[in-house]
């Protein structure tokens, strides 16, 4: 096994333009700018294209759509068949690369067919591959997904990549220049044990973390300690928390967790909700977590097709009962809904939600703005088949407005 980049973070290779590792040919390193301390000093700058660093899950999918989901011992056949890249990070940053961030990644996969094609797509869509390791031998990892017409439902059947990666494999240069210039990391929380030493080298840089709580895992808790942001899938604030509501899970998590800005839920075709912090609460009393859900809700035009978003006021001192109080607000943005004939795949629905939230965070969206943007990606991505498929790029007419 071998690093994809044995040069020196200063070295380049002007004859040819380019390094490689082990007869994969990687694209030439970009330009790195210093670190800044936050994300708002990077909005300072000016600087239109912010660098994201992601460390997580990569893969190959192979998407089968058919007629319906099969019954046990049934043999049936597929209408489509697409074979694309996969895994939560890996879409995750090739949404945020076509909105406009240039993005980073560190994971590994083998010397194999899958690997460099894993690779090949990433780099395509302008993914700096520089900080992956490659293994001589075992397997990439890969994902059977079926997609069930019928229901719009997808299963997935997800096989490790191995050797996995292990801390011992990313060098301290290498870690260094990855960081080097990064506006915000982001963690899926696979590869744990690694992705626990990034966390802790940018935080000690002061660089913003993002989490990815889609359920439970190994090193997740460790790692929360570190996030600035956490965005959750609709089931893991109440597993994490063992609260009686969602909106009572999130000020649960934002009680334990004193370093965290904001914690999102994605609610599927119902839309999102963020809880976000504030320093100062109003003098007007304590307002209770699930009667202000309600209100919000109440407030949602059924009408609109577009995702749309509702705040609160701001400064509240939201309480309850099982977990406390916190000062902030809560917006709840809706989903866009999707015409039957247009919905095809929710594959990576929210790894394109989250790409877009880096995308928001970096370009300085109030998150009034955000969340309806960020639903709005991953309502395009629904459109194709796979995770990828049809992420929007910043310039395309379905983000006009947003």
């Amino acid at each position: 096994m071998v690093p994809c980049a044995q040069q020196p973070p200063t070295a380049q290779l002007h004859s040819l333009g380019r390094h490689t590792c082990r007869g994969i040919i990687l694209p030439p390193r970009l330009h790195r700018r210093r670190r800044r301390p936050d994300i708002a000093a990077a909005m300072a700058s000016g600087n239109p294209n912010p660098v994201v660093l992601g460390c997580g899950g990569i893969s190959v999918d192979y998407l089968a759509t058919v007629a319906s989901f099969p019954n046990p011992d049934d043999k049936i056949r597929s209408l489509e068949l697409k074979v694309q890249g996969g895994g939560n990070t890996g879409n995750a940053l090739t949404a945020a690369a076509r909105l406009g961030l240039r993005p980073r990644i560190i994971s590994k996969v083998a010397n194999d067919a899958q690997g460099k094609n894993i690779l090949s797509e990433l780099q395509a869509d302008g993914i700096d591959t520089t900080y992956m390791l490659v293994a001589e031998n075992g397997n990439s990892p890969f994902t059977y997904i079926i997609v069930d017409e019928q229901t719009k439902t997808r299963t997935c059947i997800h096989t490790p990549g191995s050797p996995p990666l292990v801390p011992e494999e990313l060098t301290k240069a290498n870690l260094s220049a990855a960081l080097d210039g990064a506006d915000i990391v982001y963690f899926d929380v696979r590869l744990h044990d690694t992705a626990l030493l990034v966390a802790e080298e940018a935080s000690q840089r002061k660089i913003p973390i993002l989490i990815d709580a889609e359920r439970k895992r190994e090193g997740l808790d460790e790692l929360l300690n570190f996030a600035s942001y956490v965005v959750c899938s609709a089931k893991f604030p109440q597993a994490w928390t063992g609260a009686s509501s969602v909106s009572v899970a999130l000020v649960s998590m934002l009680s334990r967790l004193p370093n965290i800005k904001f914690v999102i839920v994605t609610l599927g075709e119902k839309g999102c909700l963020m809880l976000e912090r504030s320093a100062d609460a109003s003098e007007a009393g304590e307002i209770d977590a699930d009667a202000l859900f309600e209100s919000l809700q109440k407030k949602v035009d059924q009408s609109s097709t577009m995702p749309k978003c509702i705040a609160s006021k701001s400064n509240l001192r939201i309480s309850a009962d099982e977990v406390g109080s916190i000062s902030g607000r809560l917006l709840l943005s809706t989903a866009e809904v999707i015409p039957p004939g247009e919905l095809v795949d929710t594959t990576g629905a929210g790894d394109a939600f989250i790409g877009a939230v880096l995308y928001g965070l970096c370009t300085g969206m109030p998150p009034e703005r955000m969340l309806p943007f960020a639903a709005k990606v991953a309502g395009c991505g629904c459109r194709g088949l796979g995770a990828r498929s049809s992420l929007p790029h910043r310039a395309d007419p379905c983000l006009a407005g947003y």
